[in-house]
């Protein structure tokens, strides 16, 4: 193997690598298509507490007017929508904090495997630096 020919197979793989090192820490983009953003997810929980209590003011109003005991049901029912929204907020919260802890561990083992590629890729070309000296 000639020394131009041994020379542009070790810029080769330099090149590789610095490609690979330059993806691995590249800061990455969020998908158009996220299931939770900010935002969202922030106008789900408010609307999930503002129905839940709508919802039990609605029931009790009707049982109010049902029974003939106005404020009673009402209230209780207003009380009872309320909870059932907090409650919801609370399951929200709980599905996008597994989310978000499956993003990071996946990120986590991405940037792990791009590690011990880099570091098995940079044994081979020592290895083989060592052959071309060798011979």
């Amino acid at each position: 193997m000639g020394a131009p020919e041994q020379r542009s197979a070790k810029l080769d793989e330099l090149d590789r690598r610095i490609r690979a090192a330059r993806e691995a820490r590249a800061p990455k983009r969020g998908k158009a298509g996220d299931k939770f953003t900010a935002a969202g997810m922030a106008w789900r929980m408010t609307l999930e507490l503002v129905v839940g209590g709508m919802v039990g003011a609605a029931m009790g109003w009707g049982f109010d007017w049902l029974f003939g005991t106005l404020p009673i049901f009402l209230v209780v029912f207003i009380l009872l929508g309320f909870a059932a929204g907090i409650r919801t907020v609370m399951r929200s919260a709980d599905e996008l904090r597994k989310t978000q802890a499956a993003e990071a561990a996946e990120e986590i083992q991405a940037a792990e495997a791009a590690k011990a590629k880099q570091a098995a890729e940079a044994a081979k070309a020592k290895q083989a630096a060592q052959a071309a000296d060798d011979s």
